[in-house]
């Protein structure tokens, strides 16, 4: 499998998740994850994704200064509601990251590392997101904005006629390379641009 040559340059994370310290998964349970993570979970490689995958790691810097962040010790807000837009997009990248999942996720051991529950739409927020760590009620609203970092005005043009001729190669190669072009600006160029990234504490 091989992906773009900037996923490999994209920000890392790693996590500590209790319960996969007690179930053996990992060695401490500590996990690692990275952008391509997010990729194989969605299947594709967007602005979407990419603005979910590092908002979300900047939230949890944010609320982790010291130390590692505890997946599944989060409950995670969004504004929107989980049918709206890409609210869901987003919200499936975040549980990747966080463990944090809603009515259909684990429902937990003798009452501890429950994961079912912690993640919520349609709330009143002033941004897109809320983090909120479970042990100290410490909470951040984060966004992702993106006018700043506009798709190649080529693009729109492009889209149409791929799909108007899905066999010719060499259009959908082109525009597969303009779309990951954004990706990367994204990520790479702004991925600590405070206006596109935005995380601050919540009031």
């Amino acid at each position: 499998m091989r992906f773009p040559d900037f996923f490999a340059d994209v920000r890392r994370i790693e996590l500590h998740d209790p319960l996969a310290a007690l179930l053996g998964a990992s060695e401490g349970g500590i996990i690692e994850y990275d952008y391509e993570d997010a990729v194989k979970l969605a299947g594709h490689s967007c602005p979407t994704v990419a603005s979910a995958y590092m908002v979300c790691v900047h939230a949890l810097r944010a609320l982790y200064p010291d130390r590692l962040p505890e997946r599944g010790g989060l409950r995670v807000e969004f504004r929107g509601r989980q049918d709206e837009g890409v609210t869901g997009v987003i919200a499936s990248v975040i549980t990747l990251l966080t463990g944090a999942a809603h009515d259909g996720g684990f429902k937990g051991l003798g009452g501890r590392f429950v994961r079912r529950g912690l993640l919520d739409f349609a709330a009143e927020l002033p941004l897109a997101m809320r983090f909120t760590r479970l042990d100290t009620a410490t909470s951040v609203d984060a966004q992702a904005d993106l006018s700043s970092v506009p798709a190649d005005p080529e693009m729109p043009e492009l889209l149409g006629r791929c799909l108007q001729a899905p066999d010719d190669l060499e259009l959908s190669a082109r525009f597969g390379r303009l779309w990951q072009e954004r990706v990367r600006r994204i990520l790479i160029e702004h991925g600590d641009d405070p206006a596109v990234f935005r995380v601050e504490a919540a009031s």
